[in-house]
């Protein structure tokens, strides 16, 4: 039994992995394996899938390879498994019609980031996101603050603002900050569920009323990742506080270079060929991927 005072919903469940786009030998989006991936990280106690975010690329998808690969994965998993597109732009306009596609094509929920490089003041973020909001006012929106990507951090006192939109219901917190939660929690109250945006916080997160995560390393150790939040959630503490200290070499691996590059070396080193990222971002280096090879080998076999 849940015995944690004021402990916000859980909208899309609790473990949420942000996939990986597969590409193949030719660098295109490979469709199929999307599907496949999709439907193994569903068995490996993902309860939902974010599609088209940073961990999937979508600075270097086209908005057409982002819908359909969203339709892919939609179509991939089982009701009741909530699937959530990327829609964020630093283009309002582009994020506005990103948006509403995203509703009419059956997401149950949109992760929208904080404009990037353009790096606009509080007053146009609140702009930006009330317009998206509106958009598509019956989507249920994950604002996505990841400020080393994007230049700009989106203020707590912004967001309870922001809380007048229906369906702003969930936040990710990428900003390396467990103070970002308890921040949010006592600026917008528990109807906000704060989700960790790193998967090495998220015990710690946790611990102050974050939800969930919107994991990497799900890709990985899913189940290990469910068995944290399950054990916490149930007062074992210190069974959440082994899985989290025996996981931390994995997540030190997988950001040990710009992500997705280590966690698609991951994949490919557990039989997944999705491809190296697209250009800019490059494949592992040797040394980086025998390094990420050593420490998956050691992971415990449960």
């Amino acid at each position: 039994m849940n015995t944690f005072a004021g402990l916000s919903p859980a909208p899309f469940g609790r473990l949420l992995t942000a996939m990986v786009t597969p590409f193949n030998e030719d660098g295109q989006v490979d469709f199929p394996l999307a599907e496949r991936l999709a439907s193994y990280l569903v068995d490996e106690a993902s309860d939902g899938i974010v599609v088209c975010g940073t961990t999937g690329e979508s600075p270097t998808l086209s908005w057409e390879e982002q819908h359909q690969l969203f339709t892919t994965v939609r179509n991939a998993v089982q009701p009741g498994i909530h699937v959530l597109a990327g829609t964020g732009s630093n283009s309002t306009v582009e994020a506005v019609e990103a948006t509403r596609q995203a509703a009419a094509s059956g997401a149950d929920g949109a992760l929208v980031v904080v404009p990037y490089y353009n790096k606009p003041p509080q007053e146009g973020l609140e702009a930006h996101f009330r317009a998206v909001a509106s958009a598509a006012p019956e989507l249920p929106l994950m604002l996505y603050n990841i400020p080393g990507r994007t230049g700009c951090s989106l203020a707590s006192e912004t967001v309870a603002r922001l809380m007048e939109c229906p369906n702003v219901v969930s936040f990710k917190a990428a900003s390396g900050s467990i103070d970002e939660v308890t921040q949010l929690r006592m600026k917008c109250g528990s109807r906000l569920a704060v989700y960790s945006g790193d998967d090495a916080l998220l015990l710690p997160m946790l611990s102050v009323g974050a939800v969930g995560v919107v994991s990497v390393a799900s890709h990985i150790v899913g189940r290990r990742l469910k068995g944290i939040i399950d054990a916490y959630l149930n007062g074992e503490v210190s069974v959440a506080l082994g899985l989290h200290e025996q996981l931390q070499p994995l997540f030190k691996a997988l950001f040990a270079t710009t992500n997705p590059i280590p966690v698609k070396a991951a994949l490919e080193l557990n039989g997944w060929p999705v491809g190296p990222p697209r250009s800019p971002l490059i494949r592992l280096n040797n040394q980086m991927k025998e390094q990420l090879s050593q420490i998956l080998s050691a992971l415990p076999k449960h």
